[in-house]
């Protein structure tokens, strides 16, 4: 029987204590940093050690914190994974524009640039849906602009989140920790840096320290960049595959830098199309953007493989120039649907991936992050099913 690994993609579930915790916190005087007590370092502790428990009781094999230290005030926030880090960079403050009420931008050949969040071309076509059906919840925060030099400030912050999940794996266990990726990170509004690709690059700097904080520790670092394939929605028009492929070269550039000296197999990359319940009928195609894609100096890549808009895409694999090396990390249950996935489907998901590279070159995971998504036993549900389609894709295998 060959052993097939198991991972999630991050976001899980927080229990209903942590949810209110953070929703009574305080802000500081720039009105988006949240105050931390000793009552929310030690409630959070105790629940990464609970999750990270029952992860492995569902047959996880790489567990994470399930971005517990990354504040949710409500049960459910597509924003967590992004919003955190506006607690741990300097120079960002409140503006009246922010990236969610900015005007929208039309972008030419040649020259492309993202229009606003609601100026989305799938949220153009199904204005009725998104006014009436697709539910994002609330964030933790306001959403800042950067007014200044971005610099890191969150050491206290990543240092919590390395001690809560060290604390709570078992010796010889591998642990992963959540982060976001520059390109992701610069898509606050940005009125201090002359150029897009500084303001990119400035993150990359920035959160060099967050990455290489996570590795040192011993931890696999997941990078996570929704836009390297969410933002081909955020252009308006459509634009040219070429063009875009031109745009998400800078983005995946920045990760290089941002991730430079740090060890290879410690690194992954999240690549999704947004984790939100609306159709994705403008979503760029995996094809066109893979070879773009596979630059990335990573050790392994986690992506959408169960959503149904993007689960017949796997032959994109086996029909690109995947390094030797790399690590598959596919979705095999989907944050997209409250339908619990039957295991023996999540095996077939799994075969999939193990016939283009080998059994010893994937992880089965999650699509995106659960927590915020669906119900936390739908969720849990989920993860029971990964851990036992994985057990069968081994007895295959």
């Amino acid at each position: 029987m060959t052993t097939i690994a198991t991972t999630t993609a991050g976001s899980l579930p927080r229990t209903d204590a942590l949810i209110a915790a953070n929703a009574a916190r305080t802000f500081e005087d720039d009105g988006f940093t949240l105050r931390s007590t000793p009552e929310v370092q030690e409630l959070t502790a105790q629940a990464v050690a609970d999750v990270v428990a029952r992860q492995r009781e569902a047959g996880i094999t790489l567990v994470g914190d399930g971005e517990f230290g990354k504040a949710m005030s409500n049960a459910v926030d597509y924003g967590a994974w992004w919003s955190y880090s506006f607690q741990r960079a300097a120079g960002l403050s409140l503006t009246e524009v922010n990236a969610f009420n900015e005007p929208p931008v039309r972008s030419e050949p040649g020259a492309i640039r993202l229009t606003s969040f609601l100026d989305r071309r799938d949220r153009q076509l199904f204005p009725a849906v998104y006014a009436e059906a697709v539910e994002v919840g609330s964030g933790a925060t306001a959403f800042p602009t950067t007014t200044g030099p971005i610099s890191y400030r969150g050491h206290d912050a990543v240092a919590s989140d390395i001690r809560n999940l060290k604390a709570a794996l078992h010796d010889g266990e591998q642990g992963f920790l959540t982060a976001i990726a520059p390109g992701s990170a610069a898509r606050v509004r940005n009125d201090y840096y002359a150029t897009e690709r500084e303001h990119i690059f400035a993150w990359a700097d920035a959160l060099h320290e967050e990455y290489k904080a996570i590795t040192d520790a011993g931890l696999v670092v997941q990078l996570d960049d929704p836009s390297l394939a969410e933002n081909f929605d955020q252009i308006n028009p459509e634009p040219s595959i070429e063009d875009y492929q031109a745009f998400t070269a800078v983005r995946v550039e920045a990760i290089n830098h941002a991730i430079a000296g740090l060890p290879k197999e410690l690194v992954r990359l999240h690549l999704c199309w947004g984790s939100w319940h609306g159709p994705h009928t403008t979503d760029v195609a995996l094809k066109d953007i893979l070879p773009v894609i596979l630059q990335a100096n990573v050790g392994s890549i986690s992506f959408e493989a169960g959503n149904v808009r993007h689960e017949h895409e796997f032959g994109a694999w086996a029909d690109a120039a995947v390094p030797n090396d790399l690590v598959l990390v596919p979705g095999v249950v989907s944050h997209a649907t409250n339908v619990v996935e039957h295991p023996e489907l999540v095996a077939q998901r799994i075969r999939r991936f193990t016939d283009i590279v080998g059994t010893d070159r994937v992880i089965a995971s999650t699509d995106c992050g659960l927590g915020g998504r669906v119900h936390a036993d739908i969720a849990w549900a989920k993860l029971a099913s990964l851990g036992e389609g994985a057990r069968l894709a081994g007895v295959a295998g």
